[in-house]
């Protein structure tokens, strides 16, 4: 039977805002989007200087006629052409996100975007009803949700292993703001990251603390419904919000502790998942991200590995070497890209989605919008229990 990349007898053309060829997170997403032939980029603004974007274009082998000095004319000219692109991945500083995901949208295409994909939850509510007034494809790149442990940690947790849920500890600490590095020379990047009108509404939360939320509820399979946080810098005299710590209360009523900061010194991206229920217990880490420790009550430990053949298929299809080869963040990218692709794929061909795919999507982040807002209004209201709303 073909899959649907052949039915359809091409990759995905897509177009990139932002990602030049300096760009980490650039060649994250251009890596993981080709890796497994359902995109190829072929357009991009990939500056907000007219000259730079078409230099840089050229630098990563787009078409001289498809480096476009602004997003409005990319996506006019795209539209126009016969073979136009059919998606657009967004990867600029986290305030324009929302604008330039509503222009793609508005213009008719499919969007990935890195995370935080707005500013406000006014804004993802806005975005979502336009992605549902399209039905358009909106991803967003929550890559340590697409590691094949963590989709098989959601798997166990849905599947009963562990029994009824009881609680859920995430965590993810960084030391990249544990010295005051506002005081010193900035960078471009650090410039607009430490500027708290357009870094998000905490910082933490925008650079990393939206991943733990999306982690914890994707493997738990529920949202969080009531939080009680503290939200501060623990850096003194530092204007952005680099430690958020919270209480949870999900919708099954399970409990949580959320932990999120960039401030802890001598850290590197630590990534600590637990979830207990009423029989056992799973434990992940991002360190050692190919392996899932499940621990039932009065029975030995058991590891289980990526690459694994008892798995279930769609936990294997999610790796791409033998047990014991390394992989990481931009295969978990590259999950990701893959079921979006078949989600795109299958409207285009007026097929059904495949079954399974479990890409973060607008749903997902206007969630952590909610939550984002409730540990702010949370922590203003000396950490009283707060709703994340609907």
């Amino acid at each position: 039977m073909a899959t649907l990349r052949e039915e359809l007898g091409r990759p995905l053309r897509l177009a990139f805002i932002g990602g030049g060829p300096e760009s980490w997170i650039g060649f994250m997403h251009r890596s993981a989007a080709e890796l497994d032939g359902m995109f190829e980029v072929v357009a991009g603004v990939f500056s907000s200087d007219a000259t730079r974007s078409k230099d840089k274009g050229r630098a990563l082998g787009v078409a001289v006629d498809r480096a476009y000095g602004d997003i409005p004319s990319m996506l006019a000219a795209e539209r126009s052409r016969g073979d136009g692109v059919d998606a657009v991945a967004v990867m600029t500083p986290n305030d324009d996100h929302y604008g330039h995901s509503r222009l793609a949208l508005d213009a008719g295409f499919h969007v990935i975007c890195d995370k935080p994909i707005t500013q406000t939850l006014a804004e993802a509510l806005d975005l979502r009803d336009r992605v549902r007034a399209g039905n358009l494809v909106y991803a967003i790149t929550h890559a340590y949700s697409a590691y094949p442990m963590t989709r098989l940690a959601a798997s166990l947790v849905r599947g009963g292993t562990i029994g009824r849920l009881r609680y859920v500890q995430v965590e993810y600490i960084q030391s990249g703001l544990a010295t005051k590095l506002e005081d010193g020379p900035l960078n471009t990047r650090l410039k607009w990251v430490l500027d708290p009108s357009r870094s998000g509404l905490a910082l933490v939360m925008s650079a990393i603390g939206c991943h733990a939320q999306n982690l914890a509820s994707f493997t738990c399979g529920e949202r969080i419904r009531e939080v009680s946080a503290d939200v501060t810098s623990v850096v003194p005299g530092r204007e952005v919000i680099d430690y958020v710590g919270a209480n949870l209360k999900m919708e099954s009523g399970a409990r949580g502790q959320f932990l999120a900061t960039q401030a802890t010194a001598g850290g590197e991206n630590d990534i600590r998942l637990r979830i207990a229920g009423d029989d056992g217990v799973i434990d992940w880490n991002h360190r050692e991200a190919s392996y899932l420790r499940v621990s039932i009550q009065g029975e030995p430990a058991k590891v289980y590995g990526r690459g694994d053949t008892f798995l279930a298929q769609e936990i294997i299809a999610s790796g791409r070497a033998p047990r014991g080869h390394p992989e990481g963040l931009r295969e978990a990218f590259a999950n990701i890209y893959h079921d979006a692709a078949e989600d795109i794929i299958a409207r285009m061909l007026g097929m059904p989605a495949p079954a399974g795919l479990t890409y973060p999507s607008i749903d997902e982040g206007v969630h952590t919008m909610a939550f984002i807002e409730a540990c702010i209004a949370s922590h203003h209201n000396d950490a009283r229990w707060t709703r994340v709303a609907d």
